[in-house]
């Protein structure tokens, strides 16, 4: 069984940055497709960005150019650094693996509050 753990959510002010962390504790994280989705208070999980294996990364529209994507094989951990923050990034932010036919895991979340 795969269990992913959120870190570095918080409050922020508009303008600002955080880094997300989520740690990986099972086995083949080189292997795994790592994604972040966000929910807001009513509204649907969205996804926010993705890294596959080999490195190659994908992002919303929403976020492109202000959310970087990157993975850590060695630490097995995926970050998802957040700048230029605005009020409607407020969400909770989770994190998800895959592997296809061996994982699908969901961390819990962590909550990200962005003032203006």
């Amino acid at each position: 069984q795969v269990q992913l753990v959120e870190s570095g959510g918080g409050l922020v002010q508009a303008g600002g940055s955080l880094r997300l962390s989520c740690v990986y504790s099972g086995s083949r994280f080189s292997l795994a497709a790592m994604d972040w989705y966000r929910q807001a208070p009513g509204k649907q999980r969205e996804l926010v960005a993705g890294i596959s294996r080999a490195g190659s990364t994908n992002y919303a529209d929403s976020v492109k150019g202000r959310f970087t994507i990157s993975r850590d094989n060695a630490k097995n951990t995926v970050y998802l650094q957040m700048n230029s923050l605005k009020p409607e990034d407020t969400a909770v932010y989770s994190c998800h693996a895959k592997i296809p036919l061996l994982v699908d895991s969901w961390g819990q979340g962590t909550q990200v509050t962005v003032s203006s």
